[in-house]
């Protein structure tokens, strides 16, 4: 009998440090900035990413100290994905914390950490820097409304 994987058998909390860094996939959608409506609470995603991501890499480029360069950066945990609403419907933290599973693509699933690039899952090349932006509001001017979409299945 093979032995399942080990996101199909813990809970997110249940996790070692390593198997919870492992589920990213890499796609950046987490890195990019958006703005809530604050009459609706409406989330407006956008294409501009953190200074601190690698846009061709799709990772942060210091993860480790991050906060301290973006002291507003979210450290995603266990406790507070349920809360996390603007997450992107394909990623690996909140599917698992809502019973989905992993997608073919994940590069857990597929092998191959190209595989989220591949499936057209990431933001790989897609995006502006928030540095080059002369003020934060100008982010909006790259709205992205078809990053809400659930992407992961397609």
């Amino acid at each position: 009998m093979a032995t399942r994987p080990f996101w199909e058998t813990k809970t997110l909390a249940q996790m070692t440090v390593r198997e919870w860094e492992s589920l990213c996939d890499g796609c950046g959608l987490c890195c990019l900035v958006r703005f809530e409506e604050e009459d609706t609470g409406e989330i407006i995603p956008t294409r501009v990413h953190c200074k601190l991501f690698d846009s061709q890499a799709c990772r942060c480029m210091d993860y480790a100290n991050r906060k301290r360069h973006v002291p507003d950066c979210i450290k995603l945990t266990p406790w507070n994905i349920d809360a996390l609403e603007w997450m992107p419907l394909s990623c690996a933290y909140r599917r698992i914390n809502e019973g989905r599973g992993l997608s073919d693509w994940h590069p857990l699933v597929s092998g191959d950490p190209e595989s989220v690039h591949a499936a057209g899952i990431s933001v790989r090349g897609q995006t502006v820097s928030e540095a080059a932006l002369a003020d934060s509001e100008d982010a909006l001017d790259f709205a992205a409304w078809d990053l809400l979409r659930d992407r992961s299945d397609d």
